[in-house]
């Protein structure tokens, strides 16, 4: 006769916190012993917790090797599921913690630095106006980077591009801002006055990039190969918007902008737009969040100041 397969209610009734933890802390470690021992627990106990866990999931978790443990493939997704475990938790306490303060819950904020000008800023100044007592933390970082944070559950959603792995199943993605990129440099370039600058005088000057991966980096040197040029860029690479700024001012480097941050560092004085039309395509600016998470009520809100700005936008 078939086994009835057990519910994941009846599942989770077997599995307990400490296993949970013991699941992560070997993730981590790759050694029962120093697991064991960061928990504060004997080895022993760890062993038969571990055996617990294999038991009732029906798969071995680890493989035993002369000088640690290494997860089985059933091992990575439960030590995974155990990490994201961890995570939510600490969110749910400190959104418990914010409330007991007097708070109004916390949103953790994901952007690229082209979304900041003309998405981000004003929609989180209107936000704020409208809810003083949540609490916002921003990171400025990559699409690949900020997507890799949101999937881990480190942020509550993500203003960026979508990147060749992202996952449809897994990520919702709203487009919210299309704009062109430019190449800018310092006030006062040579490129500047030149007449007729084009993509292969461009290519003769020392560059700030983002890393390999953004999909700022790529669409430009897939632009430089369509147009024939194949010569190595001298290249220094950094995804701060700061590093980059200070290091066009201090020499004659030229960078890859969206259009409105090359406009707001354009009326501080820092820097000039090169006059050439770039035959690059970035993907618009999306809203990016988890598929199969529910946003808490702070993120739902931001959300909606970003739709109500980009539909009074002109």
């Amino acid at each position: 006769m078939a086994k009835t397969p057990i519910s994941d209610a009846a599942l989770l009734l077997r599995l307990r916190t400490r296993q949970l933890l013991l699941l992560e802390a070997l993730g981590r470690e790759n050694n029962l012993g120093r697991a064991a021992a960061g928990l504060g627990m004997s080895q022993p106990a760890a062993t038969k917790l571990l055996q617990q866990v294999e038991e009732a999931m029906g798969a071995r978790l680890f493989t035993r090797l002369a000088r640690g443990m290494e997860p089985t493939p059933s091992g990575e997704v439960l030590v995974r599921y155990a990490r994201q475990a961890l995570v939510d938790f600490g969110f749910a306490r400190e959104q418990v913690a914010a409330l007991r303060s007097g708070l109004r819950g916390r949103l953790r904020l994901g952007t690229v630095p082209g979304a900041l000008p003309q998405l981000l800023a004003p929609a989180l100044a209107e936000f704020k106006r409208q809810h003083p007592r949540v609490a916002v933390s921003l990171l400025v970082e990559t699409s690949d980077v900020m997507i890799a944070l949101l999937e881990r559950g480190e942020v509550d959603l993500v203003l960026g591009r979508p990147t060749e792995r992202h996952s449809d199943d897994e990520l919702d993605i709203e487009p919210l801002l299309a704009e062109p990129q430019v190449a800018v440099v310092r006030t006062g370039h040579p490129l500047l006055s030149q007449a007729g600058v084009t993509l292969e005088d461009l290519a003769h000057w020392p560059w700030v990039l983002q890393p390999p991966g953004s999909p700022q980096r790529s669409r430009f040197e897939s632009a430089l190969r369509e147009a024939g040029l194949h010569s190595r860029l001298d290249i220094t690479e950094t995804a701060s918007t700061v590093a980059t700024t200070v290091l066009l001012e201090a020499s004659d480097m030229a960078a890859i902008m969206p259009a409105s941050l090359a406009a707001h560092y354009a009326r501080l004085g820092v820097l000039q737009v090169v006059p050439l039309e770039l035959p690059l395509r970035v993907p618009s600016i999306h809203l990016i969040t988890r598929r199969h998470r529910e946003l808490t009520p702070a993120a739902q809100g931001f959300a909606q100041a970003l739709r109500s700005g980009v539909a009074s936008t002109p």
